[in-house]
């Protein structure tokens, strides 16, 4: 989907599902949380007309207004599946994605102007706005983010869209305690959506009165308080209580507060039979009637081990909504049988991944002689015509889809057939031939090896939520085994596979699937198509490049790639919509002719199950981590009847 106009366009119109209404809160009575009311008694907390800001932001329920009080029944799977949680209750960007994708909606921000370049961004913050515990969140806590972790080099952990041109940072004009301004050498047409990405806006996560504390430079005694706690130095100290060292750890501190609907009281990891979130008494909207949002007082994620637990608790009626680790096609019919007993129905998620499953090979391997031939494109080529994509689809996806690499979803603009279809047709013959011209020699069981005899052995390394995957490999290990590839799985729990393969270099290869199949979703994750960030698992060193070219970690690209890389940021750089489409189609064709990754079919729609006593869920929505599904749907006027 492109972004259309209006996501350049200043704030202040009326946006579909978000109303700004100046002076609300002066306006309208509020009624009192039942949920909060005996603090509010006790003189705890301030009433709720003093606890909202003077323009909260008024949410349009989907379906109609409703009522506090309640808990969403939910889970989380494994050790590493935290970061999920961005797309339950930790969507809070200053600005976000609309119900459609199609553009943006002002959020945490109450207004934002572009120049016409898109080298400056005016953002105007709600005035009283207030973090979870009260205190205020003000420009200040901005200007923090930017000193103390953003631009500081002992703290920070990574790149994000303020870092632009030739690795030169955005500049931050802070004008007042509600406005600030951002500030580039060079047009970025993209930072806004950018900021809208999941988990991508940190500012907004990072409250200066709390975490001041932690950073040596506002608290000398830091480094006591490091040790105090068994760290080696407050730098530790300070990276874990931010929670931005990846994706899976923000959300496990109870004690940072937070702009969020909901608020850890048992933060993942702190309980290991449950996660509790109880509703953040200064969260910042409303909805038409002028009922403080969220409904829901409580959120409990059980923390189950594994995808079969979580789906006997789905049989069993004990999950409201979810879209993650069983609803596949294998497990469809089951569901389908259930839905009496659990009193449950389902809804449709518009798949918006690039693939079903894209094959990745480690092309920065330790080993010289697994990298050589991994990078070889015919190698890989071989690969993909040695697999029957059919023969996965018929059996594992129930014969929904076609045979496809990561690509567009044909009918998008960007549409490339050579992207989409090169090198799909199962084709053994043809792969044996491309592969005895690389690695001829066999050994007595038919396996091939390598230039120093060792058998060509290719471990995928793979988390064991991922169920769809596991049955897809089921099929194909053989089927790479048929060509003299000694294929092999190794599965492990989701915590390991992060460390091994999001942060390691040692494994052979892996699967994984999302990218993006359409429009700005595939200029903003185009992981599949260009080295650009830490999910391009087929190139880690070479991602480290493009965003750290200084880490000791990062490997330079062949002189094809970095070409790649440098149209990609100059992608970023543009202001005008066609220029970008069109350096993106160039992206594409690029990508197509380097052949980084190889997959099985684009997803057909896939589901969610929700209770029947759930309101407002949309119940039909992109199905995307970026998006995040159900985030932009906010979570925050689901109630239950």
């Amino acid at each position: 989907m492109r972004i259309g106009r209006r996501a350049f366009v200043g704030a202040g119109s009326t946006l579909a599902g978000a109303l700004i209404l100046p002076s609300w809160a002066k306006a309208q009575e509020h009624a009192e949380s039942a949920f909060l009311q005996d603090d509010v008694d006790a003189g705890m907390l301030p009433p709720v007309g003093e606890r909202l800001p003077e323009t909260p932001l008024v949410i349009t329920p989907l379906d109609r207004p409703g009522q506090q009080g309640g808990t969403w029944n939910h889970a989380l799977v494994g050790g590493g599946s935290l970061s999920m949680l961005v797309r339950y209750q930790g969507y809070e960007p200053l600005v976000r994605y609309n119900q459609d994708w199609s553009g943006l909606i002002e959020n945490v921000a109450e207004s934002y102007t572009i120049n016409p370049d898109a080298t400056e961004y005016t953002i105007v913050l709600r005035k009283g706005h207030k973090w979870s515990d009260g205190h205020p969140f003000t420009t200040a806590d901005v200007q923090f983010w930017y000193d103390a972790y953003f631009t500081d080099k002992e703290t920070s952990l990574g790149s994000n869209a303020w870092w632009y041109a030739d690795d030169q940072p955005a500049q931050l004009q802070v004008l007042d305690e509600q406005t600030f301004k951002v500030v580039f050498a060079a047009p970025n047409g993209l930072f806004l959506q950018q900021l809208a990405w999941a988990q991508q806006d940190q500012l907004t996560r990072t409250p200066k009165h709390y975490l001041e504390q932690f950073h040596i430079r506002y608290n000398p005694d830091a480094d006591a308080l490091a040790r105090e706690q068994g760290l080696e130095s407050w730098i530790a100290l300070f990276q874990r209580e931010i929670g931005m060292q990846d994706d899976n750890t923000f959300f496990q501190n109870s004690r940072r507060p937070t702009l969020n609907a909901w608020r850890f009281t048992i933060a993942p990891g702190e309980n290991t039979e449950q996660a509790v979130a109880e509703r953040n008494p200064y969260y910042f909207k409303v909805d038409t009637e002028g009922t403080q949002l969220p409904y829901f007082d409580r959120v409990v994620y059980q923390m189950v081990a594994d995808p079969e637990v979580l789906l006997l608790k789905v049989l069993q009626g004990e999950i409201d909504v979810i879209d993650q680790y069983i609803c596949t096609p294998a497990n469809k019919p089951v569901l389908f049988d259930g839905q009496a007993n659990g009193d449950y129905s389902f809804y449709t998620l518009k798949e918006t991944a690039a693939n079903v499953m894209a094959f990745q090979l480690n092309l920065n391997h330790v080993d010289p002689i697994k990298r050589e031939l991994f990078n070889a494109i015919a190698f890989r080529q071989a690969l993909s015509l040695g697999i029957d994509r059919q023969a996965l689809i018929d059996a594992v996806l129930i014969g929904q889809g076609a045979p496809a690499q990561p690509s567009m979803r044909e009918g998008d603009p960007l549409y490339n057939e050579q992207l989409a279809k090169q090198f799909t047709e199962y084709d053994p013959d043809r792969a044996n031939e491309m592969l005895d011209a690389l690695i001829p020699e066999r050994d007595g069981d038919g396996f091939r090896l390598d230039a120093r005899g060792r058998r060509v052995s290719i471990i995928f390394e793979i988390d064991h939520t991922r169920t769809t995957f596991l049955d897809m490999f089921a099929l194909a290990i053989p089927m790479l085994q048929a060509v003299g590839i000694d294929a092999q799985i190794r599965t492990m729990d989701r915590s390991l596979w992060e460390t091994r393969v999001r942060r390691g270099r040692e494994y052979d290869a892996t699967a994984h699937q999302f990218g993006a199949n359409s429009g700005i979703a595939a200029m903003l994750d185009a992981r599949f198509y260009v080295p650009m960030n830490s999910n391009c698992f087929y190139a880690p060193g070479w991602a480290l490049y493009y965003t750290q070219p200084d880490n000791p970690n990062a490997i330079e690209p062949p002189e094809a790639v970095k070409a790649q890389q440098e149209l990609y940021r100059r992608l970023g750089s543009l202001a005008d919509p066609a220029a970008q489409s069109e350096t993106m189609a160039e992206v594409l064709q690029n990508a197509a002719d380097l052949f980084f990754t190889f997959g099985v079919s684009l997803p057909a729609d896939g589901y969610g199950v929700v209770k029947n006593d759930v309101v407002n869920l949309m119940m039909e929505m992109p199905n995307s981590f970026g998006w995040p599904t159900p985030g932009p749907a906010r979570p925050e006027q689901f109630f239950k009847t």
